[in-house]
């Protein structure tokens, strides 16, 4: 038997199973309803991603099942996180859209956490986002150098110790030494901009992929300034705005800021299933997914809301995932003290 005749009773075998597998699975879905729970409120950066993933996801699943989204608040998203850990059947049903930055919280043992990463099934992320800061005009802060200048701290909004918001904050003022007051206790991003546009606040620290959307008047109307980036490397729609790095005088505070900042920015916007969620039911779903974001009339929607797309898959998102667990002790020390 040659090579040829191998190669395509393999390949024929693969893809009796896979239908198989998708013959399976149709009864299983069809008819029924999967949550997407997003652990921040309604109208913010995760919620919006999820909302058009949900109007079209479902069609690429066998059964086309209803997708809803169920937004689930509380300590940066960590009471969604538990709760697909804890609580969530692993049936294929339950989606859940957590802070990737929760995974750096359990590596420093942030209270709360009740939930081990590495055992989820993780289906992909959506984009890989460019950390941020936008100040409002009112501030007074229209670029890097007033920043800097400031007589008084910068009031920036944030979830809480544990939320990349916060974390951001605390990373620009203990690392980088900006002049910054981090403000906690926010639901989420969309009340950070009510604050800031009421002037309880300067502005916040988040992802660009999200400003703009939730932002875009003020930003267009100039009510609004992109100030600094947290990022590696420039965003292409940003290519004026400064780098955070730019400010890191020694190697520790690059570390610092690559394993608080641009390595959490890499999986800020997770869809993971719980664990024990059947194989079968997982790659179906990261199929779905994947397809979900090369879907004509997802990014149609998308770009008319102006979310980027830049996806990563499932087994990448585990790979990420499995780094942050091999973080160099003593640095890990210093982020626990920096982030508390």
């Amino acid at each position: 038997m040659n090579r040829r005749v191998c190669f395509l009773i393999a390949a024929l075998v693969s893809l009796s199973l896979f239908s198989g597998a998708l013959y399976a699975a149709q009864p299983a879905f069809e008819g029924k309803t999967i949550r997407i729970v997003v652990g921040f409120s309604a109208g913010g950066g995760f919620d919006t991603y999820s909302r058009a993933i949900a109007r079209h996801m479902g069609k690429h699943i066998p059964g086309n099942p209803t997708i809803i989204v169920e937004n689930m608040t509380g300590a940066g998203s960590i009471v969604a996180a538990n709760h697909l850990y804890r609580i969530a059947k692993p049936d294929g049903l339950t989606i859940g859209n957590f802070h990737g930055f929760q995974v750096l919280n359990q590596v420093l043992g942030a209270p709360g956490i009740e939930f081990d990463a590495r055992k989820f099934e993780w289906l992909g992320v959506p984009v890989q986002d460019t950390g941020a800061c936008a100040l409002t005009k009112a501030s007074g802060i229209a670029n890097l150098e007033q920043w800097k200048a400031s007589k008084q701290p910068v009031k920036l909004g944030g979830v809480g110790p544990g939320d990349a918001s916060y974390g951001m904050a605390r990373v620009l003022k203990e690392v980088l030494g900006l002049p910054v007051q981090p403000i906690p206790g926010y639901k989420g991003t969309a009340e950070i901009r009510l604050a800031a546009e009421s002037g309880e606040l300067a502005g916040g620290c988040w992802q660009w992929e999200s400003i703009k959307v939730i932002w875009r008047k003020a930003l267009e109307a100039g009510e609004v300034n992109l100030v600094l980036q947290l990022v590696a490397k420039p965003h292409p729609e940003l290519a004026k705005v400064p780098l955070a790095a730019s400010l890191a005088k020694t190697e520790e505070a690059r570390l610092l800021l690559q394993a608080a900042v641009h390595d959490p920015n890499s999986i800020t916007r997770p869809y993971s299933l719980p664990p024990g969620t059947p194989k079968d039911r997982v790659q179906l779903l990261q199929k779905a997914f994947m397809d979900t974001m090369t879907d004509p009339e997802f990014l149609a929607d998308a770009k008319k809301g102006q979310l980027d797309i830049d996806p990563v898959p499932g087994e990448e998102v585990e790979k990420t995932v499995a780094r942050f667990f091999k973080l160099d002790p003593a640095l890990v020390a210093k982020l626990r003290e920096i982030l508390k």
